[in-house]
């Protein structure tokens, strides 16, 4: 009795491997379909990466419903600013017109979407001028261990440390910095510094009051032609990292594979 106890166990412990093996093969059959939809549908250099959340995948399919769906396109030309990355979050995304295999131009209704655009200080310093700019988020924020201030961990928009050295003044400097929004479409990118920084976690470089305003005027930008995929409106703009992010959440809109990436 012992020894078929042992048998059925061992049997049904290779049937529920075996079932785990089938589920995770289709389900990463299932992201590359849809990467290569997302490409294709948006003409991009290179398959974004896809990821299709929450496990079983197989019941999910059946029901032609995906609990959540990640896309990220690294490297993406972007008007102004060069390259970015485009990123969304989809959560409870309907299947019935689009099918799993994404077909480009159905219509896919998605409960919450989150949006972003991801703008490294790299590119950001060369839109600026500042080729050595450096992003942090408000030292409230880095020094509490909150992570940020969404969901997603990006920080709130007023207070970010900006450290570069400006053209005309040869050290560097850190600058408080507000973020915001601007344009009739809600595209534009505005960079407003506020002040000179120093002490701790800085480049606690003083700025005599003559060259005050050019070292802040520096730091001012205005980036447009920003838009989010899938043309959510922006809702935060912030820092993770050293990296400026724009990001925008909505409820109950009805997406097509190409408005990820907005022209």
């Amino acid at each position: 009795m012992r020894r078929v106890l042992i048998g059925m166990s061992a049997a049904i412990a290779a049937l529920v491997v075996a079932i785990a093996g089938v589920d995770f093969g289709a389900g990463v059959y299932a992201e590359y379909q849809l990467s290569r939809a997302v490409r294709q549908a948006t003409d991009l250099t290179a398959d974004p990466f896809v990821a299709i959340l929450d496990f079983p995948f197989l019941p999910q399919a059946r029901r032609d419903h995906y609990d959540e769906v990640e896309i990220k396109a690294p490297a993406v030309a972007q008007p102004m600013i060069g390259k970015v990355m485009l990123e969304a979050t989809m959560h409870s995304v309907d299947l019935t017109e689009a099918t799993w295999r994404f077909r480009p131009d159905a219509p896919i209704p998605v409960a919450k979407l989150e949006s972003r655009i991801i703008i490294g200080s790299v590119h950001l310093g060369r839109y600026l001028g500042i080729r050595d700019l450096m992003v942090e988020a408000p030292p409230a924020e880095t020094d509490d261990n909150t992570g940020g201030t969404t969901e997603s961990g990006i920080s709130s928009s007023h207070g970010l440390v900006f450290t570069g050295t400006p053209a005309g003044f040869g050290k560097r400097v850190s600058v408080a910095v507000d973020l915001s929004i601007a344009g009739p479409d809600h595209s534009t990118l505005v960079i407003t510094p506020t002040g000179i920084l120093t002490g701790p976690d800085t480049a606690d470089q003083d700025v005599p009051d003559e060259q005050r305003v050019a070292v802040l005027t520096a730091f001012r930008g205005s980036l447009p032609q920003q838009r989010l995929p899938f043309g959510v409106v922006p809702t935060s703009q912030g820092a993770r990292g050293s990296d400026v992010i724009i990001e925008g959440i909505a409820d109950d809109m009805t997406v097509t594979l190409p408005e990820f990436r907005p022209r």
